[in-house]
């Protein structure tokens, strides 16, 4: 199998809300992003690993960032990618291959924005660092926009280069913040029971379900009248299934259900048909 198959199969099995639109995307977009998405993931499954101490990860994720700077602008075959294997190696049994592989969809983004993938990935593993090393000690609405800008919010910004790399598109990019931490948001309601459950509170001191229900749309609804003043492009029709996801979602969480069922998520998918 080519890495290009291997790119999409990894995406299908750890994203439904983003493989649809990303596999909608034009060849090099869709690559680029697609990339840069399992970077974000294979990080994100780091910190949210169920089965490793906050002090493996905070190592884990702490050991990425000086092998990952070594490889920056040196070719695919660079013995620091190689060292992550030797770096991974304890955990090969418990890290999945989103991870595992981060390197391959390093190398799999074009030359011209793989410096900024990198850095975004670097920066990444640092900031989730951070969090678990304070044990994701959030008290206050400043504390829960700190941790979903790390997180979701700055991906944003990322997406808003690689499309001015691509063809030029002009983002607002306070729209791209919002529309990560809303997202965000989201799944902080979805997995709420799951993350108390491991003792990771990320509601402020204080917040109810209705707070950040609140918190999650106000953030959505500033993302959607950034994106509406937009000219249709690719961007808009990137954004518009997770989006109608999100808000979907919140429906479902409120109505008790938890989650879409796949039936309902192909529904809003065609919407955007």
């Amino acid at each position: 199998m080519t890495l290009h198959s291997d790119l999409t199969r990894v995406l299908k099995d750890n994203s439904r809300t983003f493989f649809i639109p990303i596999a909608r995307l034009p060849g090099k977009l869709q690559e680029t992003v697609a990339s840069a998405y399992l970077c974000m993931r294979a990080i994100d499954e780091i910190e949210d690993h169920p089965d490793l101490d906050d002090r493996t990860k905070a190592t884990l994720l702490h050991g990425l960032g000086p092998i990952l700077q070594a490889c920056i602008g040196v070719g695919n075959d660079h013995p620091g990618l190689i060292e992550l294997d030797s770096f991974f190696s304890p955990y090969r049994s418990i890290l999945p291959e989103v991870t595992l592989r981060i390197g391959d969809w390093l190398s799999s983004a074009p030359a011209e924005i793989t410096p900024r993938v990198w850095d975004a990935t670097i920066a990444m593993a640092e900031r989730m660092a951070y969090w678990v090393e304070n044990h994701w000690h959030i008290q206050t609405e400043t504390d829960l926009n700190g941790y979903t800008f790390s997180v979701a919010g700055a991906v944003g910004l990322l997406i808003c280069d690689i499309w001015g790399w691509f063809d030029g598109t002009t983002i607002d990019r306070m729209c791209a913040v919002q529309f990560g931490r809303g997202l965000q948001a989201v799944n902080i309601l979805r997995n709420r029971k799951e993350d108390t459950g491991r003792g990771v509170d990320f509601f402020p001191v204080g917040w109810t379900d209705k707070h950040m229900f609140s918190y999650a749309r106000k953030n959505l609804d500033l993302a959607k009248a950034g994106i509406v003043t937009m000219p249709r492009s690719s961007f808009k029709y990137f954004v518009d299934i997770p989006l109608l996801l999100a808000e979907a979602t919140l429906k479902a969480i409120e109505n008790g259900l938890g989650k879409l069922s796949r039936e309902q998520v192909m529904q809003i998918v065609g919407q955007t048909d």
